[in-house]
């Protein structure tokens, strides 16, 4: 069976957790073990990043070097873990890919667009996923979701609403560009109606691997 990259994406609290956690038990009854991963992290250097972008603490951090930083996760996690898993034909589901960059980096910091296109044809490898998954949440839902986790709030999730505004924004119109890759999913329906969706979007990759 061929490899598959399967990306979910969205704002803070659209639930890309909870949906993971359900399209790794849906492909387990097609025989497929997916490898789960995240974005920052998946490897050991990637966990460092992850801890570094998201410290509260480093609240000085520039737009450049969030942008660099993310992409030397990214870099490690395509060498490491995703580059190898799917040249030996498994499947990938991944919190987060590229297109976050795009959202978080782009949209939200104003990183030009061109220079997270450089990145991600250079520390990338140019890798793209089969299908990206991407969880549409108002910000303000999203927002109230988060907060009721009980835990802190890392940097990001400090930010104002308008940050979250134009990631929300910036993801919408990659959909628009690519809506041959991009699954857009309301993520304001319950957790079980957004995996229903999710696996009819998978449905297709799932019937050319037994062709």
């Amino acid at each position: 069976m061929k490899g598959r990259l399967i990306t979910l994406e969205g704002g803070e609290g659209a639930g890309k957790s909870t949906l993971l956690e359900g399209l790794c038990s849906y492909l387990r009854l097609h025989a497929i073990e997916p490898l789960l991963t995240r974005e920052p992290g998946g490897t050991a250097l990637g966990e460092g990043v992850r801890a570094l972008v998201l410290d509260p603490a480093l609240r000085e951090m520039c737009a450049e070097s969030e942008l660099l930083l993310m992409f030397a996760a990214r870099a490690q996690l395509v060498r490491e873990k995703l580059r190898p898993a799917l040249d030996a034909g498994q499947w990938v589901l991944c919190d987060r890919f590229t297109d976050a960059s795009f959202a978080y980096q782009g949209g939200g910091r104003g990183q030009p667009p061109e220079r997270i296109a450089e990145l991600e044809r250079w520390a990338a490898d140019a890798l793209q996923p089969d299908l990206t998954l991407l969880l549409d949440l108002p910000v303000g839902t999203g927002r109230q979701r988060a907060a009721g986790r009980g835990h802190a709030a890392d940097r990001i999730e400090r930010e104002a609403d308008g940050f979250f505004e134009r990631i929300r924004a910036a993801y919408l119109e990659r959909a628009a560009q690519q809506p041959q890759r991009f699954c857009v999913l309301d993520a304001r329906q319950t957790p079980d109606q957004v995996l229903a969706a999710a696996m009819r979007a998978l449905q297709p990759l799932l019937e050319e691997g037994t062709t």
